[in-house]
């Protein structure tokens, strides 16, 4: 929060958001009673347009409610909690607090428990936040099963380069529809460690079913989405110290923003103090049981995993890290930009998202390459080493710059 101008000693003096403001998590799904979550969840507003596929996530009756169909208000991976409370958990002194502590929270689930993210539920999901009135959408994910979507690409059968086309066609759609209803769109670069301007392999693809990936040749034609997608601001990731976190992808073309996502490398080794080298959010107490992750009497037995029981009730939050952790703070200071110089829009609330996107940018905190230029990761295989190219105001590893919250609310339309 420190890092972005954000919190107490920065943007909460200023502005923390807006009811009026809505945020979409296109993700795994947000645990709507999450103690740090409820507040600002609109219970009313959020969808979940997936169903379980037991290939991937698991037989039904394995499920908690023994069903494939989840409630809009469930997350049975974590991730997308996490996410959510990244951008808007509120001051209520418990726990955590949002970049936007005052911004409603909508799910629109994509995702499935096992983490995938299909076309069909992401066109849905995009679809729907344009005529939901949502003001903004995090998406940190890819959609699969290809992490490099290629139109002709002479590696794939003719089957998958239509199969591709169609991703890359349907994407573009959706998002461009979701745009021009009002929705800016922000997502994470990925963190498989590449620069997205000089693809070379992709051995990720196809993903599903599991067991089909293969390497294959792919080049810049070649887009991951959505943040390579028309008009999405794609937000790579910065470490407690400020350089470029070890995973985070990056690129000249494709990186517009940065955001601290944590890296638990970027800190003296001691397995707490990499922990505490992440991003700390909200997690579902359900899944921390499950994965034996507390002790039978609640206490956390992984340093990941923190609880806070300030408030009589109990909530758990962990450390994680990812371009997917950077991409939601990036998000919150674009929901308070939202709410900062928004104005009516008929019957709804809200700001253009090329005004949105301008204000991002041109407030963000120039950053400079790091000297040299081809920075080398200690401890980490020579595939983690990245030469970033461009000057302090655009370059590959931090776009326009670190999203700054205060700047952002303070520089004027």
């Amino acid at each position: 929060m420190a890092a972005i101008g954000a919190g107490a000693d920065g943007s909460y003096r200023v502005e923390q958001g807006d009811r009026r403001v809505r945020v979409g998590i296109i993700d795994t799904g947000v645990d709507g009673s999450h103690p740090d979550i409820a507040p600002n969840f609109n219970r009313r507003l959020s969808r979940n347009f997936t169903t379980d596929d037991p290939l991937i996530d698991g037989p039904c009756e394995e499920e908690p409610d023994r069903s494939c169909e989840d409630p809009a208000d469930v997350d049975e991976n974590e991730h997308g909690t996490h996410v959510a409370g990244i951008i808007g958990a509120p001051l209520n002194g418990l726990g955590t607090a949002g970049v936007a502590p005052r911004t409603e929270l909508v799910n629109l689930r994509a995702g499935q428990d096992s983490g995938y993210f299909f076309l069909q539920p992401t066109v849905d999901a995009l679809t729907y936040a344009a005529k939901a009135g949502i003001d903004v959408v995090n998406m940190s994910f890819y959609v699969d099963p290809w992490l490099f979507n290629c139109a002709s690409n002479p590696a794939d059968s003719p089957e998958e380069q239509a199969e591709q086309r169609t991703i890359i066609e349907a994407t573009q759609r959706a998002l461009r529809y979701a745009r021009d209803h009002g929705v800016t769109l922000v997502a994470a670069a990925g963190n498989q460690a590449i620069d997205l301007g000089r693809p070379e392999t992709d051995e990720a693809s196809p993903g599903y079913p599991p067991g089909s990936e293969r390497p294959r040749t792919v080049d810049n034609s070649c887009l991951t989405l959505p943040a390579e997608g028309d008009g999405v601001i794609a937000v790579t990731s910065t470490g407690p110290s400020g350089r470029k976190a070890y995973y985070s992808s990056y690129g000249v073309e494709q990186a517009d923003v940065s955001a601290p996502g944590g890296d638990t490398r970027d800190h003296p080794d001691a397995p707490a103090a990499r922990a505490e080298a992440g991003i700390l959010a909200p997690f579902p107490e359900a899944l921390a049981r499950a994965d034996d992750r507390v002790n039978p009497d609640g206490t956390p037995n992984d340093p990941f995993v923190v609880r806070d029981c300030a408030k009589g009730r109990c909530a758990y939050y962990q450390y994680l890290q990812g371009t997917s952790m950077a991409s939601p703070h990036a998000a919150g200071v674009a929901a308070l930009i939202v709410a900062r110089y928004g104005h009516r829009r008929g019957r709804d609330f809200g700001l253009d998202p090329r005004v949105t996107e301008r204000i991002l940018q041109r407030t963000a905190v120039d950053t400079a390459c790091p000297e040299p230029r081809t920075f080398v990761y200690p401890g980490l295989p020579a595939s983690y080493t990245a030469t970033c190219e461009g000057p302090a105001e655009r370059n590959g590893f931090f776009g326009e710059g670190v999203v700054h919250a205060l700047r952002a609310v303070t520089a004027g339309h």
